[in-house]
């Protein structure tokens, strides 16, 4: 039995089975309202650092309050949701997806934003069952990281 990997050997190492240009991990806590990003592949501009309140809204109702994933493959799609989106474009990326993590409620999202037009429903597919794979690691690395 190999040893456990570290949360940001474990993060980076998602990243690169998935993919995308820009790759965050975030974890939350619902109770006090808060939201942290736990891995950045792009610390510079997303640092991986303190709490920030959880946004309310559509994309909350759908990602953090249904667990649902969410899908946009334009700016447009998702400016309306990300006031970062401006940002998030000068980065090359056009697309965003974000996959809720559960631990009974939602604990935390997988963040994968690449080019426009990236997550065609079979890319979505394959993306979403190689994080299914990993679910369990996932779940033991955000509640280590719990706010």
């Amino acid at each position: 039995m190999s040893p456990p990997r570290s949360a940001d050997a474990f993060f980076a190492a998602l990243h690169e089975a998935i993919g995308g240009r820009l790759f965050t991990i975030t974890v939350l806590d619902r109770d006090a309202g808060l939201a942290r990003r736990a891995y950045s592949s792009h610390p510079e501009a997303y640092p991986v650092s303190g709490t920030k309140p959880m946004a309310q809204g559509a994309w909350t109702d759908m990602v953090v309050a249904r667990g649902e994933v969410f899908v946009a493959n334009s700016v447009a799609e998702f400016a309306i949701y990300f006031p970062d989106h401006a940002l998030i474009e000068s980065l090359g990326c056009g697309a965003a997806l974000n996959v809720p993590i559960r631990n009974g409620p939602v604990i935390g999202t997988v963040n994968v934003l690449d080019v426009a037009g990236a997550f065609s429903p079979p890319v979505v597919t394959r993306i979403c069952a190689e994080i299914a794979a990993q679910e369990d690691a996932l779940r033991t690395h955000l509640e280590d990281l719990a706010l």
